[in-house]
This record gives C-alpha cells, structure tokens and sequence, in this order.
C-alpha cells in the first residue's frame, strides 16, 4: 500500500479512509495540520513539524489526542507500512464530531489523521527555469485573531489565491494582506532579493512560519547573506533582483515573474541558487 490513511489508529488505504460528516475539520475547517516529506525515506524535521502542530492546536484550542512522541511513532509507522521510495506526509488533528453548532462543547474526542502517498515533487525544470506568480488581496482566515499563525484547515483564501493563480497560468498566489503589504505565498513563505541581500517576512506579520523558511535562513546564515525582515509593499516588488518561495515539498523554488511582470532577469538568480543548493546538502546530510 503505497497511499494509506490512518485514522484514529486505524490504517486502511488512502481510497477506502473515512471521517464521519459531523467531523468539525468537514464541517467548519475546525483543524490543524503538518504537511512534511522524507529524505532517504526518513521524515525531514519530524520533531519541528510536530512541535508547530502542538503550537497550532493550541492556539486553536484544540487538545492532541496523543502525546507527540506517540504521534511520531504513528507517523514513523505509516511511513513504513506505506514502503515509498519518499513519502507525502500530511499530519491532521480535527476538533472532532458532535451536535452540529460552532460551539466547540459540541465536540466530542478529537480526530487524528495520518496520509501518506508517494512524493511528487516538481519537475527539475522548475527549479531550472522559476515559476510565475499572481498577487492576490486578501484577509487571512486567522488574522485578528488569537489563532494568527497556526496552521489551521480553513483554507479558503489559498484556494482562491491558486484559483487566480491557475487561471493566469501562474504556479503561486502571493497574498497581500489588508495594509498592501506582500505577507506569504498562498501555499508558502516568501523571500526577496536585493542587492545580494535577503528580506521575508517576519513572523509577527502574521505568517506561518515554515519549517523550511527556518532553515533556509539557517543556511543563508552559514553563507554570510544579510537578512531583514520586512513585509515589502505590493508596489515595491519590480524593484527586487530575485523573488523566491519556500515549503516542505517543493523546497526552494524561483520566481522569475510576478502579475506577468519580469522579476530581474526573469531567470533563478545566483543567491537563490546558492541558497537551493546548500539547503539541499543541509537536508540531505542531516
């Protein structure tokens, strides 16, 4: 079984899994999640992804129904049972089922759910030749609230972020949040080059704080590339050398256009190359 599920414990192929309909995650995006991948069949920085969880279902006021180390295990096995060459791991806590009613009270133990299928990652071309981008304005589910910055699973504004995105023939949606400032891609966190220096975002503007953001700046840190944090103003983006996107599965990835304007030579720049290659040998050896 190359693509399974497991569900409060219980594995089954991926096809065959069930949730019940008055799952709180199903009907109001009551959830928290982790989205991971494995090197070399090992899952990559299990124990930051599920410590982002935690952090997530707290904020969420969602209580795990297992001890981390015991959700490790959990993954580490479906990992296994699954027998990838590499895997998509995506790790999901519900509030729950119960009467329906957004009151939380309604919910009885919360859901814990495990996919694993085999990793897709994209197409070397892409790491050769950039994506294209669309902005797009939005007010993130979280923002203004005491949630701002978990992962949680009302997604709705990255959906119609790469709704915009697909049908302009773009790979990614930028999200501009309610002040016009540039926050984070809509399945990613955003980086900015100029003059050899780097800038993203910073965390208390509200953002997800990747995993591989965290170590992407680790390893410009090795490499001696300045860092600030900023959320650039959407009319600042023609003035930037290189623009790229950061997540679990599709590592490092350029943006060579942004709203069908060319971003610097519309080509991956020298410093995200550097940076894709050491981050690649960072994850590699561990």
């Amino acid at each position: 079984m190359s693509r399974i599920a497991v569900v409060d414990g219980v594995t089954s192929p991926l096809a065959e899994a069930k949730v019940g309909v008055t799952d709180r995650g199903f009907l109001y995006g009551d959830s928290v999640f982790e989205t991971l991948r494995t090197y070399r069949g090992v899952p990559f920085a299990l124990d930051r992804h599920l410590g982002r969880l935690s952090r997530s279902a707290a904020l969420a006021h969602i209580e795990l129904p297992l001890p981390l180390p015991a959700l490790a295990v959990e993954v580490n096995d479906a990992i296994a049972l699954a027998g990838n060459a590499e895997s998509y791991v995506r790790v999901m806590v519900t509030r729950g089922s119960g009467e329906l009613g957004l009151d939380p009270g309604l919910a009885g133990a919360p859901t814990r759910v495990v996919i694993v299928t085999p990793l897709e990652p994209p197409p070397a071309s892409v790491y050769e030749r950039g994506i294209a981008a669309v902005t797009f304005a939005a007010r993130r589910s979280s923002d203004g609230t005491e949630a701002v910055g978990a992962k949680i699973g009302n997604y709705l504004v990255s959906v119609l972020g790469m709704r915009k995105a697909r049908a302009a023939g773009a790979a990614e949606a930028l999200i501009v949040d309610g002040a016009g400032h540039v926050v984070e891609g809509a399945t990613s966190n955003v980086f900015f080059v100029s003059g050899g220096a780097l800038m993203t975002p910073p965390e208390h503007d509200g953002i997800l704080p990747g995993i591989t953001r965290a170590v992407a700046l680790d390893v410009a840190a090795d490499l001696r590339i300045p860092v600030t944090f900023r959320s650039p103003p959407v009319d600042e983006l023609p003035r930037f050398d290189e623009v790229f996107i950061s997540s679990s599965i599709r590592e490092l990835v350029a943006v060579v256009s942004i709203d069908g304007a060319d971003v610097g030579a519309s080509a991956p720049g020298p410093v995200y190359t550097k940076l894709l290659a050491a981050f690649r040998a960072r994850v590699l050896t561990g």
